[in-house]
């Protein structure tokens, strides 16, 4: 019996089969020969339905398996491999953040100077550049403007010297008056606290202090440590800087010539607008911390509160901590009031600090600080309350600077992604470098030549060299049109695009190796 159909039959998939039996000298193997079990086989016979046995339904049945959907356990575990392949990265990621802390945890010792280097240097740097431009040697301008700063902050501290002196004794005294006040209040109905309950409280709390007086000793002796370290710091934040400023517009070519030109453009770039957020930052928070205490400080003055001045020197530099700072001064400030002229003059510093930190929050920093950080405010307390709990005051300080470095450097990979998948141009991009907008044009134009080779590929085209090649030399035609406000490393737009045009032959050139 031959197993091919006759003239005219379908050829179907059990046709195909019992030909391939015929073949190899065997009869076919039903499907209920292949299911049955010998010793099970009256279990089966009652279990099992009836399978078909012609040709036509069975391959009938094949061909509704094929025409099926996706496999339910296909998708789970295609599932399950994406959520173990996210968790694995998160694990990885955890430790390295771990790590990473604990390293600089040991470290943070020889970290801290130069952040705060970095900080000051954003404030010093212009003017240092406006001396350097005038022919001031590098080490001279950098010297003038660091020592500037010095005077300036210690004609600050010498001015207020006077006023905290004379106006101090008189605070003092008035601190005295309050508590004696205090203390005829709890004393009068309807608290009539006695004599003797307020002496043993003072009893008490003379030997709470007695039997604590080792842990003061050691927490005094702590403290003589930190000021010794907060002295240290301070004199290799003032080396650094100067540093910084003296040989900083030398680093981004090194770093160039360090890294490679392709890396080295992407790190000019970065680079270039970390700085420019840093510096924006500060500027702004300083502009924002001096209409803060001017405001407050001239609301201090009117209601005749001790020590305006000074308050209003310590509003302007608790200013830089973002929220926390404005609500130290300002309890500062109403406690002050309070001891010193009572309750009424209190409430009124209070609202006179509310109003202000009001128009500030709501109006004047979303205003001045939306180009400059570019972060939601429920980000900024986030950050401010997790660096000040993990590194206290300093951490406080510098969570929100660092947190908008890390944001630049995010935005920036996203926009590299952006311009791989053709989201965005290179024209719709903002750089800061016209080294960033050179990296710019080749992303794009690589992201584009990837693309045609993906179309051509599903498609089964063979035209992905010509397309990779006219991207890249499309994109060459508009190298030379960067930015007016470019950064730094500018140059002459000639210069850049006969750079330009070999790189893209180099490119062009490498997909077209790639893709014969």
């Amino acid at each position: 019996m031959s197993n091919k159909p006759n003239e005219g039959e379908e050829w179907t998939a059990q046709s195909e089969k019992d030909a391939i039996d015929h073949v190899m000298g065997s009869e076919p193997l039903r499907i209920e020969q292949s299911l049955s079990i010998p010793s099970d086989a009256h279990k089966s016979a009652a279990t099992q339905p009836d399978l078909p046995e012609d040709a036509e339904n069975l391959d009938e049945l094949v061909r509704e398996h094929d025409s099926e959907s996706i496999d339910r356990a296909d998708v789970i575990g295609e599932g399950a491999r994406w959520f173990a392949g996210w968790c694995l990265r998160f694990l990885i990621t955890a430790a390295a953040l771990y790590v990473s802390a604990m390293i600089l945890g040991k470290i943070w010792a020889g970290v801290l100077p130069i952040l705060l280097a970095l900080i000051v240097s954003t404030v010093l740097a212009p003017p240092a550049v406006f001396l350097m431009k005038h022919r001031w040697p590098r080490a001279l301008a950098a010297l003038t403007v660091i020592l500037g700063a010095v005077a300036v902050l210690g004609g600050v501290v010498a001015f207020l010297a006077p006023t905290v002196q004379s106006q101090f004794p008189e605070l003092r005294r008035q601190f005295t008056d309050g508590i004696q006040e205090v203390q005829n209040i709890i004393q009068a109905p309807p608290f009539n606290v006695k004599d003797e309950q307020i002496l043993d409280a003072l009893d008490q709390g003379s030997q709470w202090l007695q039997e604590r007086s080792g842990d003061i000793a050691n927490t005094v002796f702590q403290g003589i440590s930190v000021v010794s370290s907060v002295a240290v710091t301070m004199m290799a934040m003032l080396v650094l800087t100067f540093f910084f400023i003296k040989d900083g517009q030398d680093f981004l070519p090194w770093l160039r010539r360090l890294t490679g030109r392709r890396l080295g453009w992407h790190l000019t770039e970065v680079l270039t607008r970390s700085w420019n957020t840093l510096s924006g930052y500060i500027r702004t928070q300083a502009i924002v911390s001096l209409i803060d205490a001017v405001f407050i400080g001239a609301g201090l003055a009117i209601l005749n509160v001790p020590l305006a001045m000074v308050l209003a020197v310590v509003t302007f530099f608790a200013g830089f901590i973002p929220i926390v700072g404005a609500f130290t001064a300002g309890f500062i400030a109403v406690v002050v009031a309070l001891v010193a002229n009572g309750l009424t003059t209190a409430i009124l510093v209070l609202l006179i600090i509310i109003a202000v930190q009001q128009i500030e929050g709501n109006i004047l920093s979303p205003i001045l600080q939306a180009k400059a950080m570019d972060l939601h405010a429920a980000i900024v307390l986030l950050v401010v309350l997790l660096g000040g709990g993990i590194f206290g005051i300093i951490g406080a300080f510098l969570a929100v600077p660092v947190t908008a470095v890390v944001a630049v450097w995010f935005r920036y990979l996203g926009d590299l992604t952006d311009l791989r998948t053709g989201d965005k141009t290179a024209k719709d991009i903002e750089f800061a470098t016209d080294a960033g907008s050179i990296s710019g044009i080749q992303i794009e134009a690589a992201g584009r030549a990837m693309r045609d080779r993906l179309a051509s590929f599903r498609l089964g085209g063979d035209d992905s060299d010509s397309s990779a090649e006219s991207a890249v030399k499309a994109d060459a035609r508009t190298a030379g049109q960067v930015s007016s406000d470019a950064g730094p490393t500018k140059q002459e737009e000639g210069t850049m695009t006969k750079a330009f045009h070999k790189i893209s032959e180099v490119v062009s050139g490498s997909f077209s190796k790639k893709n014969k």
